[in-house]
């Protein structure tokens, strides 16, 4: 989850809704402000289940993690496996512990988003479009049954666990959203989004000290990640306040 400095006065309980940048919670993904807001199942969605309004998450802006339906064509040739396993992403990553400028970091991390984008499999890249197209108007009954069938056929796609767990903190189920991103983190502990993602997830459930942590691991990876440098320092904030 890419993301922007969280509101450190925004109340528990606040629900995803259409307030603009100044309040509420709200989502970003790709270049667009996007503020989720809770929609009723559909037929056929995720196991039948509802989805409830997001609570407890004490932000003011958001990216959706592992939102890359903008980054999907940064690459120019698509290789035969284009996943957490690419050959690529080691010297990508050292690129990104090297780089000198928040401008430049954030270059290197979309051409890691888009290598994490691609299964090599026409059927999953498919799905993982479509439902990440869907959880950008808050269709989450469509996304998460895209996404569900994504890990169900690649339990090994880190990306679509990614997607899932997005889509789960986006409707407020925090405790799915955290599961799956254990799996993400298995399969590609590197993973900035599913890391800062962690952070957010913690946050919602007030565990200051695990946001913490969090984000200093996305620091680690991503020295130059504005977001994450500023929601550390807020959060540690939160966490000197609650120790006076």
């Amino acid at each position: 989850m890419m993301i922007r400095p969280f509101a450190r006065d925004q109340q528990p309980g606040c629900r995803a809704s259409r307030r603009g940048a100044g309040g509420g919670c709200a989502a970003q993904s790709g270049t667009g402000l996007e503020r989720a807001r809770h929609r009723p199942a559909r037929a056929g969605g995720r196991r039948g289940r509802s989805y409830p309004p997001k609570a407890g998450v004490k932000l003011s802006l958001t990216r959706l993690f592992f939102s890359a339906t903008l980054l999907i064509g940064c690459i120019l040739v698509r290789p035969a496996l284009a996943d957490q396993r690419d050959s690529r992403l080691p010297d990508l990553f050292h690129q990104l512990q090297q780089a000198k400028s928040p401008s430049e970091a954030m270059t290197i991390e979309g051409t890691i988003w888009a290598i994490w984008a691609e299964s090599g499999d026409k059927e999953l890249d498919r799905l993982l479009t479509e439902g990440t197209a869907a959880m950008s108007i808050h269709d989450f009954a469509t996304a998460l049954s895209d996404f569900d069938a994504v890990t169900n056929r690649a339990p090994q796609f880190a990306e679509g666990w990614n997607k899932r767990a997005t889509s789960l903190y986006l409707i407020g189920d925090l405790q799915a959203s955290l599961e799956d991103i254990g799996r993400v983190l298995k399969l590609e502990p590197r993973h900035f989004g599913a890391l800062a993602g962690l952070g957010l997830v913690n946050l919602g459930l007030d565990r200051e000290e695990a946001a913490r942590d969090a984000f200093q691991q996305v620091l680690k990876i991503d020295p130059m990640n504005l977001a994450a440098k500023a929601n550390l320092k807020a959060v540690q904030q939160q966490i000197d306040d609650k120790s006076i």
